[in-house]
């Protein structure tokens, strides 16, 4: 690693923490000038593709995800911890996969089952919106279907 200061070749690591499940945060000392510096090493991801309904790829983005998801569970009892967990586990699972391409059905599935655990108001919420119920029935239905379990 090159000192930032010195342009010295040479540092020591002082401290190292894992930040998340794709970034280290090393602290270091370059052995030259002596002077402190932070870097953060990050996991090269391979990019995913995410296959829409009308055939159109796209790029899989974590924050559209976690907007959904937020949006579903406003003015609920739901943390963002658990949220944050949630979309966290969803990653994981479609980044966990050897494919570089995921339709957005298996995406909208893993949802889901993920919310219909954590909260069954943000569940039809958001199977309301990406089911697109054409009326009150098929809202009617999935409702029935969470009373009987």
């Amino acid at each position: 690693m090159i000192c930032p200061y010195c342009q010295h070749e040479e540092t020591k690591v002082l401290e190292t923490r894992e930040t998340s499940d794709t970034e280290t945060r090393r602290r270091r000392m370059c052995l030259k000038c002596e002077k402190r510096f932070t870097t953060y090493e990050r996991v090269e991801q391979q990019p995913i593709f995410v296959v829409k309904k009308n055939g159109e790829r796209e790029s899989f983005d974590k924050e559209k995800l976690s907007r959904g998801v937020i949006r579903s569970c406003e003015k609920r009892p739901v943390s963002m911890d658990d949220i944050t967990s949630l979309i966290d586990k969803i990653e994981y699972k479609v980044r966990s996969s050897d494919a570089n391409e995921i339709k957005s059905s298996r995406i909208g599935t893993l949802v889901m089952i993920k919310l219909k655990k954590l909260d069954k108001i943000a569940y039809i919420r958001f199977a309301s919106v990406y089911r697109d119920f054409a009326d009150l029935e098929e809202f009617k239905e999935e409702v029935l279907k969470l009373q009987k379990k």
